[in-house]
């Protein structure tokens, strides 16, 4: 297997101490007015930054303390889109659910279907035993996704520090992306494609060879929008020494994803973890050295140049062929997880018998807990599954790595301008429909 790739285009770290000081307020900033020196102080102003800003894309609001242009304190307040999809799961059949995940990270659905149908696999004990042709086809949706999301987090980010051609070349290629994901599931956006034990169709015809010359394609545009940012000096100033996060602080704070990666912390749930079929695929993790903005715009650029390669060889290595398109269900052969053949439940009694019970009562799972994380494009997103047996779910919980990542905001605001909180938001690349859910 190939050994993990370290971005080294940077000046070196050292450098980050210097900027970091050069960006935390003085002493007379933050002290209080009550001092020998409050008549040369004015006083600190607060600020709502959000919920309805276009710099935060989503109902994210931050209080901001502000001492002139200077933040000395940041408290983010999420919640404006809960829609307690926790609890609602506990209603809801296994498959039932799938749909709900659609819009925990609405820019990745088809990723947020496989790590759930994952973990509730696991709780049924056949996360080994799904077909190879499924695992490599589930890849597939999920490195898609994965350029999907980083290609908007990536053309709003740019947007949001001035480069609006960057935001036009990125939607460009994610049209396309929609265009075969519609072939391939029937809807652009919330494709409930997944199911518990499989999927819920094959690849239709000539898709394959239209998701590789999406590849060819899709690559020229990254070197396009590198071409137009990694030199940009606009974009260099705005994003360089700006949001530092250290290793230490990335860790404790629990970023997963990009944003652990840029500070320079060297994990993949795809490589620590292997699910699927990733353990057979040859691919590299990219990992920063300074964790500021920069770093982590450079690690997603190179994350989606990645997910072409683990696309590409998962098309070369796909089981059955690359048009062996049979319009049915790719899924375990197990008549009361997955739903059997319509044709055979319209001329078989104990077919019949089997979709019935699937449909009405769901699957009947084991008692026990499981928690299963994926690498999704945000980091790791993890379901724990409590279940005392039967359809539903006794307790289901969600670790939503957008929530966990905009933790760190009070933490990393302070010391920065406040026209320096846009270009931070834009690197952390967050969604408030997974950090609520």
């Amino acid at each position: 297997m190939a050994t993990s790739q370290t971005i080294e285009f940077r000046e070196p770290a050292s450098r980050v101490a210097e900027g970091a000081k050069s960006l935390m307020p003085t002493p007379a900033l933050v002290s209080s007015t009550n001092g020998e020196d409050g008549d040369l102080q004015g006083e600190k102003m607060v600020l709502n930054m959000g919920p309805s800003h276009p710099s935060t894309h989503g109902v994210l609001r931050i209080v901001l303390e502000m001492d002139g242009e200077i933040i000395t304190k940041a408290t983010p307040d999420v919640g404006y889109l809960h829609r307690g999809d926790e609890k609602i799961a506990e209603n809801m059949t296994w498959n039932q659910f799938i749909p709900y995940t659609d819009r925990l990270d609405y820019l990745a659905p088809l990723a947020n279907n496989v790590a759930y149908a994952l973990a509730v696999e696991k709780l049924l004990g056949i996360d080994r035993q799904l077909p190879p042709r499924c695992q490599y086809i589930r890849v597939i949706c999920c490195e898609m996704a994965r350029i999907s999301a980083h290609l908007l987090g990536l053309g709003a980010f740019a947007m949001d520090v001035g480069a609006l051609t960057v935001f036009l070349h990125t939607f460009t290629e994610r049209e396309k992306i929609y265009s075969l994901i519609e072939r391939l599931t029937g809807a652009r956006f919330t494709t409930s494609y997944t199911r518990i034990g499989g999927l819920s169709r094959d690849l239709p015809p000539g898709w394959a060879a239209d998701l590789r010359k999406f590849c060819d394609e899709v690559l020229v545009n990254f070197d396009e929008s590198e071409t137009l940012l990694t030199r940009n000096r606009i974009f260099v100033d705005r994003t360089r020494n700006v949001g530092v996060i250290t290793a230490a602080d990335a860790i404790n704070f629990g970023l997963t994803g990009p944003n652990l990666r840029g500070s320079g912390v060297d994990y993949d749930v795809r490589k620590a973890h292997p699910y699927l079929v990733y353990g057979e695929l040859d691919f590299e993790v990219p990992v920063g050295s300074v964790g500021d903005s920069y770093d982590r715009y450079l690690v997603r650029l190179e994350e989606m140049r990645q997910s072409v390669r683990l696309i590409r060889q998962c098309l070369t290595k796909l089981p059955g062929g690359l048009d062996n398109a049979s319009n049915e269900p790719i899924s375990v052969p197990d008549g009361k997880i997955t739903l059997p053949p319509k044709a055979k439940v319209l001329s078989s009694m104990e077919e019949l018998i089997h979709q019935f019970m699937l449909v009405t009562q769901g699957i009947n799972a084991p008692a026990g807990e499981v928690y299963f994380g994926a690498e999704n494009p945000k980091g790791e997103l993890g379901f724990y599954i409590n279940s005392r047996g039967g359809g539903t779910p006794y307790r289901l919980k969600i670790r939503a790595p957008s929530f966990c990542n905009l933790s760190i905001l009070p933490h990393v605001l302070p010391g920065h301008m406040m026209s320096d909180v846009v270009s931070i938001l834009g690197s952390i690349d967050f969604v408030m429909g997974e950090c609520d859910r």
